[in-house]
């Protein structure tokens, strides 16, 4: 009984080759070794006595012969030509064969070689613009499919390019690709080297400078935007500050010709009166754009402005703990004043009455100060400051400027006298 069941075992079963190889694809000009032998679960039946042969697929399976293959010994073979291979083992007369090994694929390395490239040529954009990651393999007319490898969390599709119409931090990472052949798809390129695209969550808010910050009469006025990466890809827009004292902030005003210019710097000629200014930046396509820029001001000391400041007491250093008021006057009704201060801080007057700022001062309140109308008209600006020392004198000199030739009296004062 026991020497039947054997014989059944024998008769059923049937050992299994296995193809192993030492690498998946074919480098340009070099081989990859293949390795035949029984599988691990046949090791039970006895490895020695078996001829090995190998059989490469290219519409029906052949026979590899030399010089297609380098046989190095019975188990081995080396082979410089892509395609899908298996083995199997013979021995015997009458000859017995194992069953075929699995089907390894093995590609051919073409010299074509893929480039990554970013369009535009951007590599860190921000939260919501457009950009195309593209495949690019040079050399030769040949048809490709294309793969990709990213460590983003979204992989492109298998595409030539890859158009992220709203990126997102969910595209940031590195990103290669190679190349198949349509005609003959165990032919292949090489991996790419990696792109590395960065996208940042946070909107830019350019940076506004203006020079000079008080106007002397005949200068022009040049005002400077700069965006964290300046070099790419950036337009400019040019804004005047038009004071909303319904929305307690400003509305902004295009200046003339100061929509998407090219150059980073705008100078304005002629300017007479205070005035706010901000810039903002776009690029892309579609145009993407940045937050708008703090505002910043041009100061004029001209008194000839539709609107006026006048401060009591009229001196432009004060003491601490001083009761300094401030009253914007011209033909208008609503009023505020701002003030610019040391640290480069814009902020409104917090105790209006009427027309009036009422201070009672500290070292804080040193700056610059103006009136803004509800009608868009900006008063002179004049300078603050408050003392640092409590027992130290102060200058008496005028707020405004004094005209050319007019007597004009200066003098110091204590707290105490």
């Amino acid at each position: 009984m026991g020497h039947s069941l054997l014989c059944m075992m024998g008769f059923f079963y049937k050992p299994k080759a296995e193809l192993r190889a030492d690498r998946t694809a074919v480098p340009v000009g070099g081989s990859v070794t293949l390795t035949c032998s029984l599988s691990p679960s046949s090791s039970s039946s006895s490895s020695s006595g078996w001829k090995y042969y190998w059989y490469r697929y290219d519409r029906y399976y052949k026979l590899v012969t030399s010089p297609d293959a380098v046989f190095l010994s019975n188990e081995q073979i080396s082979v410089s030509e892509g395609g899908r291979y298996s083995c199997r083992g013979e021995r015997g007369e009458p000859v017995y064969y194992t069953e075929d090994s699995e089907t390894v694929w093995i590609d051919t390395t073409v010299s074509n070689r893929p480039v990554v490239t970013l369009h535009p040529n951007w590599s860190e954009i921000y939260k919501g613009e457009t950009i195309t990651v593209r495949c690019e393999i040079h050399g030769g007319d040949t048809e490709w499919d294309y793969e990709w490898e990213t460590n983003s969390t979204i992989k492109p599709p298998n595409q030539t390019e890859y158009r992220i119409r709203s990126a997102s931090s969910s595209n940031s990472g590195n990103y290669r690709c190679k190349g198949r052949m349509k005609s003959s798809q165990h032919k292949t390129t090489e991996w790419s080297d990696s792109v590395t695209l960065t996208v940042s969550d946070n909107k830019p808010r350019p940076v506004l400078t203006v020079s000079p910050s008080w106007l002397s009469p005949g200068a022009s006025v040049t005002l400077n935007c700069q965006v964290e990466h300046p070099s790419a890809g950036w337009s400019f827009y040019w804004y005047k500050a038009v004071p909303d004292l319904s929305e307690k902030s400003s509305s902004y005003e295009l200046l003339p010709d100061g929509s998407g210019t090219a150059q980073d710097s705008y100078i304005i000629h002629g300017q007479t009166h205070t005035a706010g200014y901000v810039c903002r930046a776009g690029r892309g396509d579609p145009e993407y754009h940045t937050d708008h820029s703090q505002p910043k001001f041009v100061w004029s000391a001209d008194v000839h402005s539709a609107a006026s400041l006048t401060v009591s007491p009229d001196r432009v250093q004060h003491f601490t703990s001083d009761s300094v008021s401030l009253t914007c006057e011209g033909n208008f009704t609503e009023w505020r004043v701002r003030k610019f201060s040391e640290d480069g801080r814009l902020s409104d007057c917090r105790r209006m009455t009427g027309s009036t700022c009422n201070i009672n001062t500290s070292e804080s309140d040193t700056g610059v100060y103006w009136c803004e109308s509800g009608s868009g008209e900006f008063s002179s600006a004049v300078n603050i400051t408050v003392q640092n020392d409590g027992n130290g004198p102060i200058l008496v000199s005028p707020v405004h400027p004094v005209t050319e030739g007019a007597s004009v009296s200066l003098s110091c004062s204590l707290r105490t006298q």
